[in-house]
C-alpha cells in the first residue's frame, strides 16, 4: 500500500492544520492507521492511531485535548485534526498502515507502511 501525506505547512502558534494521508493499492478498512512525528534532533515520537476493527483511538499525552485522528474508509484516507498547535509541535508528521492489529496502536513496529512525511512548522 502506498500512503501519501499532505495538509502541512506553516502556521501561528494557537492555530489550526487538518493532515490528510490517502492510501492507495491495499484495502484501507484492513488497516489500522497511525500518525508519529519527528522533530528535528529528536527521535520519531508516536502521536495518534486509529483501529482497523473498533475505530478505537489512541493519542500521545502531549496532543490529548488537542488533536484528533479519524478516517473515512469509503475515501481511503485518515485524518489528523490539529489544533491549538504550540511551536513544540513542528515535526515532519508522517502516516502509518498496520495489517499486523486491528486496534489503535502506537508502537511504530507493528506499522508495515510509511508516507513520506509532511512538514508542520509552528511559529510563536
Amino acid at each position: 500500500v502506498q500512503l501519501q501525506a499532505s495538509g502541512g505547512g506553516l502556521v501561528q502558534a494557537g492555530g489550526s492544520l487538518r493532515l490528510s494521508c490517502a492510501a492507495s493499492g491495499g484495502t484501507f478498512s484492513s488497516y489500522t492507521m497511525g500518525w508519529f512525528r519527528r522533530a528535528p534532533g529528536k527521535e520519531r515520537e508516536f502521536v495518534a492511531a486509529i483501529g482497523r476493527s473498533d475505530g478505537s483511538t489512541k493519542y500521545a499525552d502531549f496532543v490529548k485535548g488537542r488533536f484528533s485522528i479519524s478516517r473515512d474508509n469509503a475515501k481511503n484516507t485518515v485524518y489528523l485534526q490539529m489544533n491549538s498547535l504550540k511551536p513544540e509541535d513542528t515535526a515532519v508528521y508522517y502516516c502509518a498502515a498496520s495489517p499486523r492489529v486491528g486496534y489503535s496502536t502506537s508502537y511504530p513496529s507493528l506499522y508495515d507502511y510509511w508516507g513520506q512525511g509532511t512538514q508542520v512548522t509552528v511559529s510563536s
